[in-house]
């Protein structure tokens, strides 16, 4: 049976889901509301000098929302704590409380509210009717607030406002704003349709205004998926190092929270499960709201760049068991970031770099074990868990080549890439219609075979869209094939799943490019011997310079020993040209077998997954085609006019 445990910044229940035991009389808000009051919202923002488009007017929606959802849920815990006689002890005090200042709609506004918001140090009203006395402005408490006693709660807000101004000029304009959010009622912390809807079209308006290429909403059906298969259990650690508002960390949370079941547990699922990197301000705080409001106590948010940190010096205290992410793709990195990485590895692409921080992430096996299913949570034999990760790549990642086909070649070897799932056209709609595929991953050792599954459109359908997304239940088919690993076990093929044996095709890669490679080790081998012959003919030449006057032999020595280093020229650029064509002929046959871009063998053929060339080549083709027919009609119709 659960148990209960101290509060949550926001008040999570005992079990480690947000629930509701005596709803305030407040009115629900749902995703249509919401949407009118913040559109409201907006448009009252626009009239504000100070404030230049959304990249302005949603930071500031989201930290008036941050406090409003805050002490909502605040005066829920406080009626709980006293159902249950406990005492109850506020994040926030008095005169600061959403409720202290914002609350009444005809409350302090114009100068006095900016002055109160934004000065270091104002005039605050008591709210029990006392004497008005000098104090910090409100974002001056905000971000000094310090937890005390093991109460993380304080941190957590003084952090999320560390990177939160306002901009607004007119105190007027920003009282109609605050009274619009006040007309939002978050009566329960795990109202998620309508949070979701709020992230939704947060996280869309920041891109939208942003243009952050590369950067969009993971829709929560395939979150949902992610983390379903991917299975954290509690005492695992588990990371998004690229954490966006939160969607990956609050379903492994909610995941997480339904295995508590001791003080112990409860205790290991708030301080040391969870965690998450996030550098742009907006949805770091956006990140933060998410967790809070489904119960985290104190999120565990990096605000840096995940990539900042040279690869090398990520060691085992700074892995992790469990990786869920979306990483951004279609971006570029700074040099300086660039140059974190391998060599031969470096690149601009983002996704490419989170995949090799992601690899460099996961726990090394060995540690890897822990902790271990028990055989009465299966009903078979216990299965031992790998440092595993689940990764949104575009499908350019599959048939990449040089430096991504490089990684590829370490993912391959260190680790196994068990399944690839091919997402449909259209699942990140509208924010991008790039073709996208989720890796499957873990540290069992190096891959072997590697499972497709492509995930069909429903029937009757081109494309999802916005206004008809993706749903969780298709997925059904999907999550009942999957299965478990592990002994007594086994996938089937069908016609949207099939296995491509990964080894037999690198062993047959190696086994047929290795003569090329030997062929061209040797031209090498025989070019630095050609190198060095032609250099000692170099010398002997330049001495002979210097001897020679008027003497013939000397002279007829010189001349021969040029012949012959021209001769040893000549062999030396063949030996080269020799070395360059055979390791271009084994490269040729190995370094396909990373060309991840599989196609289903018992399906048609998507011509938007195909690689630029092959549809290029495609095209070309088809045009051939239809020329060879056009001439053969034409043919046709002039043998039948004789």
């Amino acid at each position: 049976m659960a148990h209960k445990s101290k509060s949550a910044l926001l008040g999570s229940p005992p079990s480690g889901v947000a629930t509701l035991s005596k709803p305030l009389n407040r009115t629900h808000t749902t995703a249509q509301s919401l949407g009118a009051l913040l559109k409201s919202a907006r448009d009252i923002m626009r009239k504000d000098k100070g404030l230049n488009g959304d990249l302005d007017r949603l930071p500031m929606l989201t930290w008036i929302m941050f406090l409003k959802f805050l002490d909502d849920l605040e005066l829920q815990r406080e009626e709980e704590a006293k159902l249950a006689g406990k005492k109850f002890k506020p994040a926030i005090e008095p005169p600061y409380r959403w409720r202290d200042w914002a609350a009444k709609s005809d409350g302090i506004t114009g100068d006095e509210l900016l002055a109160f918001i934004n000065n270091e140090e104002t005039t605050l009203l008591s709210p029990g009717g006392g004497p008005p006395k000098r104090g910090a402005g409100l974002f001056r408490y905000l971000r000094t607030l310090t937890s005390s006693n093991g109460d993380d709660r304080r941190d957590v807000i003084a952090t999320v406002f560390k990177g939160v101004d306002n901009r607004m000029k007119s105190g007027y304009l920003l009282r109609d704003v605050v009274n619009k959010i006040a007309g939002i009622h978050f009566t329960s912390s795990n109202e998620l349709h309508t949070l979701g809807a709020l992230y939704e079209s947060m996280v869309r308006e920041m891109r939208d205004a942003a243009g952050d290429s590369g950067e969009f909403y993971t829709p929560r059906p395939v979150v949902r998926l992610m983390v379903a298969v991917t299975d954290p259990r509690l005492g695992e650690t588990v990371l998004d190092p690229a954490a966006g508002t939160g969607g990956f960390l609050v379903e492994s949370y909610n995941h997480l929270a339904r295995q508590v079941k001791t003080v112990a547990d409860r205790k290991v699922l708030q301080e040391k499960s969870l965690f998450g990197c996030e550098p742009k301000p907006l949805p770091y705080l956006l990140c933060q709201m998410n967790l809070l409001l489904h119960g985290l106590d104190a999120p565990q948010i990096d605000p840096g760049n995940s990539l900042r940190h040279k690869l090398t010096d990520i060691g085992e205290r700074d892995r992790v068991d469990v990786i869920l992410t979306n990483p951004p793709f279609g971006g570029e990195e700074e040099r300086g970031i660039q140059g974190n990485f391998p060599e031969d590895k470096q690149t601009a692409e983002t996704a490419l770099l989170f995949l090799q921080l992601i690899m460099r992430k996961l726990r090394k096996s060995g540690t890897g074990f822990q902790p271990v299913i028990s055989a009465k949570e299966t009903g078979k034999m216990p299965v031992p868990r790998y440092a595993r990760a689940a990764v949104v790549v575009p499908n350019g990642t599959l048939f990449g080549d040089g430096v991504c086909a490089r990684i590829k070649e370490e993912l391959l070897k260190d680790f196994n890439l068990h399944t690839i799932v091919r997402l449909p056209n259209g699942v990140f709609a509208p924010y991008t219609s790039i073709p996208t595929n989720i890796l499957f991953f873990d540290r069992s050792g190096p891959t072997r075979e590697i499972w497709y599954y492509e995930q069909p459109l429903p029937e009757g359908r081109k494309n999802y869209t916005k206004t008809a997304p993706i749903q969780f239940e298709e997925f059904a088919p999907l999550v009942q094939w999957w299965g478990q690993s592990g002994p007594g076990t086994k996938r089937e093929e069908n016609d949207r799943a099939w296995k491509w044996d990964f080894r037999a095709a690198y062993d047959a890669a190696i086994a047929e490019a290795a003569p090329h490679w030997k062929r061209a080790e040797e031209e090498r081998t025989r070019s630095r011997t050609l190198e060095q012959t032609a250099k000692e003919f170099s010398s002997n030449i330049e001495k002979l310079k210097h001897e020679i006057a008027d003497d013939a032999k000397r002279l007829s020595r010189m001349e021969q020993l040029v012949s012959k280093r021209s001769q040893v020229l000549k062999q030396l650029q063949e030996s080269e040209r020799s070395a360059r064509n055979e390791q271009a002929a084994g490269d040729a046959i190995y370094w396909p077998i990373y060309n991840l871009d599989r196609k289903n063998p018992r399906g048609k053929e998507d011509i938007t997954h195909l690689p630029p060339e092959q549809l290029a080549e495609s095209i070309l083709t088809k045009e051939r085609r239809i020329a060879e027919i056009v001439a053969n009609v034409k043919n046709l119709l002039t043998t039948g006019a004789k």
